[in-house]
Order: C-alpha cells, then sequence, then structure tokens
C-alpha cells in the first residue's frame, strides 16, 4: 500500500517537475550564464544610477500605498459582516480588467488634454504637464500596486483580538493611540508582508513606466527590454534582470529574518 502511493505521488509529481525544470529551471540557468560576463557592467555607474532610481520610485510607492491602504484595510476589518465582501470585492475589481486598459484610462486623465486639465481649465487654473513624467511613473504604480497592500493588511488586522482594543479603550486610550499601540504592532507581520507584495513587482515594472514616463521616467526593466529586443545584448540583459533578481532575494531574506526576530520576540 505504501509503494503504491509513493508512486502515485511521484505519477502525479513528475510531469510539473518536467515542466518546470524544462522551461523554467533550464532557461534561467542558461541566462544565468550568459549574465556571468557582464555582471560588473550592470553595476556601472549609469545603469547603478537607474537601478537605485528605480528602487527609491519602489520605495515611494510603497510607502503610498501602506498609508493609503492601512486606513482602507482597517475599514474592511472592522466593517460588519455583511459589508465585508463587497468592500474586499471593491479592491479586487481592476483585477477583472487588463493592465494595458486600466493604464490607458490612466493616460486618458493624465495626458496635456485629459480630464484633470480640463476640470483645471473650468476653473481657470493653467494645465498640468503630468505625462511623461516620475510623478505620472508613481501614480501609476500606487494605482496598480494598492490593491496588493491592501490585502495582506486586512488578512492581518481582520485575525486582531478585538478584546485588546476594547481594553486600551476602556482604560482611557483614545482611539489613535489604542491603533499606534495595540493595531499596529499586532499588524506588524501583514505590514512587512503588504510591503514585499509591493515593492518587489513595483521595482521590476515594465509597462506602466513605458507608457507614462518619458525618456528620463524610464525604470530598470524598460533598460532590460531595451537589451533583449533593440540592443541584441542578451548577456548585458541578462546581467541586468539577474541584478534585480539578486536585489528581490534579498529583500525577500530581510522580511523572512524579521519575521523570525519577531516570533523569537513573542
Amino acid at each position: 500500500m505504501t509503494g503504491r502511493r509513493g508512486g502515485l505521488f511521484w505519477a502525479s509529481l513528475g510531469p510539473p517537475a518536467l515542466w518546470l525544470g524544462l522551461f523554467f529551471l533550464l532557461p534561467m540557468a542558461a541566462l544565468w550564464l550568459m549574465s556571468l560576463g557582464a555582471t560588473l557592467r550592470a553595476v556601472e555607474g549609469l545603469y547603478l544610477a537607474i537601478l537605485l532610481k528605480s528602487a527609491g520610485i519602489a520605495a515611494l510607492v510603497t510607502a503610498i500605498c501602506l498609508i493609503a491602504g492601512f486606513p482602507v484595510a482597517l475599514l474592511i476589518a472592522f466593517a460588519p459582516d455583511r459589508a465585508k465582501p463587497w468592500l474586499l470585492l471593491a479592491v479586487m475589481l481592476p483585477f477583472w480588467t487588463n493592465l494595458l486598459i486600466r493604464t490607458y484610462a490612466l493616460a486618458a486623465i493624465l495626458r496635456d488634454q485629459g480630464l484633470v486639465n480640463q476640470g483645471l481649465g473650468l476653473v481657470g487654473l493653467p494645465p498640468l504637464q503630468m505625462m511623461n513624467t516620475d510623478v505620472a511613473v508613481v501614480l501609476g504604480l500606487v494605482y496598480v500596486h494598492l490593491p496588493f497592500m491592501v490585502l495582506p493588511l486586512y488578512a492581518a488586522l481582520d485575525r486582531l483580538d478585538r478584546n485588546l482594543i476594547e481594553a486600551a479603550l476602556d482604560l482611557g486610550a483614545g482611539q489613535l493611540r489604542a491603533i499606534a499601540t495595540i493595531v499596529l504592532p499586532l499588524a506588524l507581520p501583514g505590514i512587512a508582508s503588504g510591503i514585499l507584495v509591493t515593492f518587489v513587482p513595483a521595482i521590476g515594472s515594465y509597462l506602466t513606466p513605458d507608457l507614462l514616463g518619458g525618456a528620463d521616467s524610464q525604470m530598470i526593466a524598460n533598460v532590460i527590454e531595451r537589451q533583449f529586443k533593440r540592443a541584441d545584448d542578451w548577456a548585458f540583459g541578462a546581467a541586468l534582470s539577474f541584478v534585480l533578481i539578486y536585489l528581490t532575494l534579498l529583500a525577500m531574506a530581510l522580511q523572512s529574518l524579521a519575521a523570525r526576530r519577531r516570533e523569537a520576540a513573542a
């Protein structure tokens, strides 16, 4: 009986493992070998500056998503049970529309003759140049990645022991102090997860900077795309890609280390 179970296990595991090996691990290994000769070039001044700029934009986007997403997640977590599914649906609704369509819709709002500048014209204010700027890139990335911050925060806040908050309020703490001293510390795992799942996709974002940003607003993913498609320099494109992967793995390792320290302290 044990042998049959083992055979069934390996039979079910074999096709996915073969698929993963052939179409993911082997291509990644080939790109990694290809990148070795150009890794030092990938950290030269110009490309390092673009990488640092991408990390800065991703960090800013993550901070804005955290500030904007925490009250939303708090509202959903403390909403009546009947309202929670509808509020969660509102958060996840953008995922039902293709990212390209959503980005073009945002471009229609931010362009020179878009809705924002039309509204400014109605009240007699001069138009703003928003397209092809870092501001447009940040707005676009916040719009795309905000749900990735809200959902982990909600998952952490929904598990909170409400009795602790009620006890703090009964002992004289105001609502803001209760949030600062009770809610925030207990929500740290959700905050850490939200930061990770927002920062990592944001730093590697390609479509939003390409459509909303100008030549001076490109991020590292756009540079990688040009190396593969236009410059036909696959080795250098692979080197830049793996530098980004190394940073992603570092961020994941730091998040895991912080989680272990919280568990040890608890």
